[in-house]
């Protein structure tokens, strides 16, 4: 079942509808007051939150997915648009700012709870705030486990890894919302999901991956400049190394700049590229990417451009995300197509 069929059917979910997605065992229901630890931080809930602010799409659509859109009263930080499913439950909710919100529009909303998806958001050097700044209003913030776990976000631009990304980490952010929220049968059923689709895929590149290699380009300050491209230890990776392929750049660095003669050099037999909607810098525009790796003398005579084995794929695929899922489904079918 693809993730946009199982997530329609979350959204304004009922769960006697959830019940005929897949056969569950029954969670026991949140006993509240709940608490549980974030990232070394622990948190309490004396009820299920009312008025959610969201910071990063990875969150924001987490709770979509788990049909909680009428918790939602503020979001920011989105790389692409809403996934159409999600269009309508989107609509009505503010967004505060398409990339970092200002600490004010966040509180302005007098919120219960803020989930975010980067510690550089909301940590010892937030761009929004630091946590204490929000425990002092009472305010819990969540921080996906998938970016503080194993992770050192005082180094690097965007953070450098201490450990590699591990799955996990993504469904202990389904559970522990889920559980937040008091839907833990959606929760639990949406990582089933998520399994059977990480199994499948990584099945159909078994059969074909061999020696393929990729680099994944995010973005870069100027197109004419080293890109920001994907390293060993993140989230990027674990989807190239599930599947059998090798990623050529060998950094901690969650999204290290590197020279095109460099990766020239080590000739990926597949280059995947973000595509995003947000314009923060000139190469966010995947067509700009596209025309300067066909066009440029070193990228140009590189195997994966003269063979069009180029992915574009979503930033927010590339994230710890729900989106994810689609991202290493997008590899396993160009792994074999090589």
């Amino acid at each position: 079942m693809s993730l946009r069929r199982f997530a329609t059917l979350f959204t304004g979910l009922t769960l006697s509808s959830a019940a005929l997605v897949a056969p569950a065992a029954s969670a026991a229901p949140t006993h509240y007051p709940l608490t549980l630890d974030n990232c070394g931080v622990p948190l309490t809930f004396d009820h299920v939150p009312q008025k959610t602010v969201t910071i990063g799409q990875a969150a924001t659509e987490m709770l979509y997915t788990l049909g909680l859109s009428q918790h939602i009263v503020g979001t920011s930080l989105w790389f692409n648009q809403v996934l159409p499913e999600f269009k309508p439950a989107n609509d009505p909710i503010e967004r505060l700012a398409d990339n970092a919100p200002s600490f004010e529009s966040v509180i302005g909303k007098r919120p219960d709870f803020v989930p975010v998806q980067f510690e550089w958001m909301v940590g010892p050097q937030g761009a929004v705030a630091t946590r204490q700044q929000f425990q002092e209003l009472k305010i819990p913030t969540y921080l996906l486990p998938s970016d503080c776990e194993g992770k050192n976000n005082l180094v690097g631009a965007d953070g450098t890894r201490l450990k590699a990304f591990r799955i996990d980490t993504l469904y202990k952010s389904i559970a522990q919302l889920a559980q937040i929220f008091d839907v833990q049968d959606r929760g639990q059923q949406l990582i089933d999901s998520y399994k059977t689709r990480l199994a499948k895929a990584v099945g159909q590149a078994k059969k074909h991956a061999g020696n393929a290699s990729a680099v994944f380009w995010f973005s870069s300050p100027d197109i004419n400049v080293d890109p920001y491209v994907a390293g060993r230890k993140g989230i990027p990776n674990f989807m190239l190394e599930t599947l059998g392929i090798h990623n050529i750049i060998d950094s901690d660095e969650e999204w290290p700049t590197v020279g095109w003669e460099t990766i020239a050099k080590a000739n990926p037999t597949i280059l995947v590229i973000a595509r995003m909607d947000r314009r923060r810098f000139p190469a966010d525009d995947h067509e700009k990417k596209l025309a300067f790796l066909k066009s440029d003398p070193v990228t140009r005579s590189m195997d994966a451009v003269k063979n069009n084995r180029i992915v574009i794929m979503d930033a927010s695929a590339m994230e710890s995300s729900v989106r994810l899922f689609d991202g290493i489904e997008q590899l396993a079918q160009a792994s074999g197509n090589q």
